[in-house]
């Protein structure tokens, strides 16, 4: 018996129809008789319809079978389809190649949105709308190098970046930038572990009143025997 597997069957076009489909769909291009192949291409689009029953309710769902349908014959089956034939250009157009940037960031920490921004303020005229600009830029940078380094940066670093970055047609006053509050939010210190919240929440717990409670507790403890020792002797005598 001569054994037919699917590595040495040819490759399906669309897999999700299975090959008894492809068979169907290779069986149409055999039939000479033209109105005889129209009739069987649309029982085949019917039987190709009843495997996803649950699109038909979908928009242009017998256009895309139809479309299906010339695909798996390798754009060489001959029938009349109510709608435009499909074209193997119009089908494996390559996507147009995107354009990414290249652009190194100089300082990674402030983000390259702060280096446009200082770059696009070279060229602002208007010497008061620049200057209250570059104050707020001073205050993000500021809280965004705290950030990335966990702590204050100096205010002579944030002069000098805002320089570099704007190629020296920007400068700030030092002096002015001290008098600045910083309006954003800080990141909140780091969370303690598990086990070091538990110390201190025993230690806390141990407070003096606690312990002097503790003590007095005891002590009443340690008198209650002495106490009834002492009644019982007095008790005794009398009854001599």
């Amino acid at each position: 018996m001569k054994k037919n597997y699917n590595y040495t069957r040819r490759k399906l076009y669309l897999p999700e129809y299975g090959r008894h489909i492809q068979e169907m769909i290779d069986s149409l291009q055999l039939i000479e008789d033209r109105r005889e192949r129209n009739r069987q291409a649309r029982a085949v689009i019917a039987v190709m319809g009843n495997l996803n029953p649950l699109l038909r309710d979908t928009a242009d769902f017998t256009h895309k079978l139809w479309d299906h349908l010339f695909i798996m014959s390798d754009f060489q089956l001959d029938v009349d389809s109510p709608y435009p034939q499909p074209s193997r250009q119009e089908l494996t157009i390559t996507p147009r190649r995107m354009a990414y940037t290249q652009g190194r960031i100089s300082y990674k920490h402030y983000g390259k949105y702060v280096e446009r921004m200082i770059a696009g303020l070279s060229e602002e005229k208007d010497r008061r709308t620049m200057a209250r600009t570059v104050d707020n830029l001073a205050r993000y940078m500021r809280t965004k190098s705290y950030e990335y380094n966990q702590e204050h940066p100096n205010n002579e670093v944030i002069v000098k970046d805002i320089k570099r970055m704007s190629g020296g047609s920007i400068e700030i006053d030092e002096v002015a930038l001290n008098n600045l509050r910083s309006d954003y939010k800080q990141h909140l210190p780091a969370r303690q572990q598990k086990g070091q919240q538990q110390r201190q929440q025993k230690a806390s717990a141990k407070s003096p009143m606690q312990k002097g409670s503790f003590t007095a507790q005891k002590n009443r403890q340690g008198q209650g025997p002495q106490k009834n020792n002492r009644e019982g002797v007095q008790r005794y005598n009398s009854q001599k």
